[in-house]
């Protein structure tokens, strides 16, 4: 009888510590504050650096607590990613609501190698802005691949003016200068970058890639680039895709001046939107390399050729 009164008097008081200990970390960290805070979730942040993150900002009391709180409410997948404005009058379970919704800001993720089209899809998806604005106002080439975090009422014009100010930051003066130190312009570069980001899509090869582009280009032969006539070709709509897979012996007999197996030279503008990679692999390519021929097998290896011989060596040995 004494062992039992005296686990009952422990789970009492267990008890009644876990409740004051639960009101205590649940409340405000300061109630009469009137100040709030921006607090950013990045995109696929896991609960427990989103904690973290709340405590060090001294947005909560307790973490353990607020945890168990968002555990209670079965709300960790409903966190969003973005901006939120939390003040420190705020409980923990007004907190942990507030991240579900209402945010300021939202992250907008660019993909490299798409053509203008399908980034509109994304922004459109986003942000909710017809497709046809950003087609008809952007430049191929000019839509730089990254994450962005904007405003969720932001229109076409500011969303493009964002990624516009970041494109001008990461194509700085200095490369730039190394382009023109190149004879490069930089709507060439683009051009380059576009063709390297199609051809080389794992970034150890972009370089190599872009430095045999680069010296076909200068030694005014064709380019022979399979990626310029799937841009011509354009919607296929049995793929659903703007990238034609298996490309035809009329496919690249088609009439236009972006075909690069008809016509020697760059295509008139690029053909997608080129990372930062894609851009630093034109500029920093060696045009001296030996090689005049490259190939990537079924498997997303490149093989690479000194000789048209060897080429069509690896294309009866690779693509057969």
């Amino acid at each position: 009888m004494k062992k039992t009164n005296i686990l009952l008097f422990l789970l009492v008081i267990i008890s009644i510590s876990f409740y004051f200990f639960y009101s205590e970390g649940s409340l405000p960290v300061n109630k009469s504050s009137k100040v709030s805070k921006i607090f950013i979730i990045k995109q696929g942040e896991p609960l427990n650096l989103i904690v973290n993150n709340l405590a060090s900002e001294g947005l909560i009391r307790n973490k353990i607590i607020f945890y168990l709180i968002v555990k209670k409410l079965g709300i960790e997948r409903k966190i969003q990613a973005g901006d939120f404005r939390i003040s420190e009058n705020m409980s923990a379970q007004e907190v942990a609501t507030n991240l579900t919704h209402g945010t300021i800001d939202i992250w907008l993720t660019l993909i490299e190698g798409m053509r203008k089209e399908e980034m509109a899809q994304i922004i459109s998806k986003t942000l909710d802005i017809p497709e046809i604005e950003i087609v008809r106002t952007t430049n191929e080439g000019y839509i730089f691949p990254d994450t962005y975090l904007v405003p969720r009422t932001a229109t076409s014009e500011i969303v493009l003016s964002i990624i516009n100010k970041n494109f001008e930051s990461k194509f700085d003066e200095k490369l730039h200068t190394q382009a023109k130190n190149k004879k490069l312009t930089e709507k060439q570069v683009l051009i380059l970058a576009s063709l390297v980001e199609r051809e080389a899509r794992q970034s150890s090869t972009r370089e190599k890639v872009a430095g045999i582009i680069l010296k076909r280009y200068l030694a005014d032969w064709p380019l022979q680039i399979d990626a310029t006539v799937q841009y011509v070709l354009g919607y296929q709509p049995n793929e659903k895709s703007w990238w034609k897979k298996e490309l035809t012996e009329d496919d690249l007999k088609i009439d236009s001046p972006y075909n690069t197996y008809k016509n020697k030279g760059l295509p008139p503008e690029p053909i997608a939107n080129p990372s930062l990679s894609s851009i630093k692999a034109v500029i920093n390519a060696n045009e001296n390399t030996p090689y005049w021929y490259y190939l990537t097998d079924k498997n997303g290896i490149m093989h690479y050729a000194v000789t048209l011989e060897e080429h069509e060596t690896n294309v009866q040995k690779y693509l057969q």
